[in-house]
């Protein structure tokens, strides 16, 4: 009796206008697959960056355009794009750091591409929890939002695919660097490393 009523009640569901509204297709589904439309505009596949998924590409190409040529280096895309501190220098020193404030939509858009790495485990994201460590919350995420500018900057004017490499190339490369810098520390004191 019991398995009968139950039975019946998903027959019942099944047969339900809402189950059948989900089973049908959308009219308005793309006909088409975005990455692949991307990377054919661009020339490059940008969502292999980690963190750059298809509607942030896509938000670069409405802004953009698939020429980066108004901008020479990187540094100068990353200053259009505000990622950069606004320094007021006189005299050869520093008076005032301030953030810059943006309302540039690719700006906004490597700002949460950025904030996403957090627990990615890649070479970018491995790079953004090093950068986590040693500076505070938004500086952090601007930083890794500048290095992404680069990233994205080099593969529209250079052409070529982003690889990644992933976190233990990252960390092997930073004890790496620690070691020399040890090394070099200790040869200024006259001292030399031996290890253990």
């Amino acid at each position: 009796m019991h398995m009968a009523v139950d039975a019946k009640a998903e027959e019942a569901w099944q047969k339900s206008p809402k189950k059948q509204r989900q089973n049908t297709k959308r009219k308005n589904q793309p006909k088409f697959e975005l990455r692949s439309e991307l990377e054919r505009i661009l020339g490059v596949d940008v969502t292999r960056i980690d963190g750059l998924d298809v509607m942030t590409g896509q938000t670069i190409l409405a802004e953009l355009g698939p020429d980066l040529s108004a901008f020479p280096t990187e540094g100068d895309f990353a200053s259009w794009l505000e990622l950069v501190p606004r320094r007021d220098i006189t005299g050869g020193k520093v008076k005032k750091q301030k953030p810059r404030k943006s309302k540039n939509r690719v700006a906004n858009a490597l700002w949460m591409a950025a904030e996403s790495l957090i627990r990615s485990d890649s070479y970018l994201g491995a790079r953004y929890r090093r950068l986590r460590g040693r500076m505070v919350g938004e500086a952090a995420v601007k930083a890794m939002a500048h290095h992404l500018a680069c990233l994205l900057h080099r593969l529209l004017t250079k052409g070529q695919n982003y690889v990644d490499r992933g976190a233990a190339y990252f960390e092997r490369r930073r004890s790496e660097r620690e070691l020399v810098h040890l090394t070099r520390r200790a040869a200024e004191h006259g001292m030399k490393l031996v290890p253990a």
